[in-house]
């Protein structure tokens, strides 16, 4: 099963790409290395407080699939540095 996630967020204390740059390979960092799943930059590359990225988990039962997803999102919902202000579910 394959599961992709678009999700857009708002960074309230960015003021510069590269500290946009910073959260963002933070977050990614932690999706990736230890959720174990695909995550990269979408949209919004020239845009200081906003963002868009995509998360694909795969797994062999869709079970898997939603809880790796509602991990991610969880963790979204923790940081204090940026809002997500869309998240849209596509199975594959």
């Amino acid at each position: 099963m394959i599961l992709s996630l678009t999700v857009e967020v708002i960074l309230y204390n960015a003021h510069s790409l590269k500290e946009k740059r910073a959260v963002l390979q933070r977050l990614f960092a932690h999706i990736g290395g230890q959720q174990n799943m695909a995550v990269s930059e979408l949209d919004y590359q020239d845009l200081w407080q906003r963002a868009e990225f995509g998360v694909v988990a795969i797994a062999s039962s869709k079970t898997v699939c939603e809880q790796m997803v509602q991990r991610v999102c969880n963790y979204l919902d923790q940081q204090h540095d940026l809002e997500a202000t869309s998240i849209e579910q596509e199975w594959l």
